[in-house]
């Protein structure tokens, strides 16, 4: 498991409940009505990077990281956010990240959530939450996703929070976009 890998460090507390307990690292949140969804430091981003056991998350988490460094200014974009339970303070059930923020305002979000916090809701709860908070961001006027065909588990999330289809296939498979809510002025 990515993240309980991750959390091998003096700052995590193992709780007999199988759940990895931290302290976050950042001054501020996202807050949902369950979730509080905040960006992780790089120092905590070269830990995981040095922990992770997938090639393919290692390579993704060390452009996130690299992402950081060359734009300081656009961090935010380029970061890892972990997805922590309210009422359980510490418990990291998940994370999402960005993966930059292009010239045209798109940011393309990617998620996951631990194995045996799946089916609570979670997810959709932390993806509405991030994506509403990105296209308030100035900049930004669309998020995009993409699954791969047979995970329909996360197309229903991204559905639930408000994406649609776009019909083209992205390298993982089908995207999903949500757009800035246009404000019509009254006349």
């Amino acid at each position: 498991m990515r993240i309980s890998e991750f959390f091998e460090s003096d700052e995590a507390i193992h709780g007999e409940d199988g759940r990895i307990y931290v302290a976050p690292s950042a001054n501020w949140k996202i807050e949902t009505e369950r979730l509080l969804l905040y960006p992780i430091s790089e120092e905590k981003m070269q830990l995981l990077i040095e922990q992770e056991r997938d090639a393919d998350l290692k390579q993704a988490y060390s452009e996130m990281l690299q992402g950081c460094i060359d734009e300081p200014e656009k961090r935010i974009w380029h970061v890892l956010w972990f997805i922590e339970l309210k009422n359980n303070q510490g418990t990291i059930v998940g994370d999402l990240s960005f993966k930059g923020l292009g010239v045209d305002g798109m940011v393309e979000l990617g998620y996951g959530l631990r194995d045996g916090d799946r089916g609570n809701g979670y997810m959709t709860e932390a993806v509405k939450a991030i994506t509403e908070w990105a296209v308030s961001q100035e900049g930004v006027s669309r998020v995009e996703a993409e699954t791969s065909p047979e995970n329909t588990a996360s197309q229903r999330v991204l559905a639930k929070a408000g994406f649609i289809p776009t019909g083209e296939n992205g390298e993982e498979g089908p995207r999903f976009r949500y757009e800035k809510p246009c404000v019509q002025a009254l006349s």
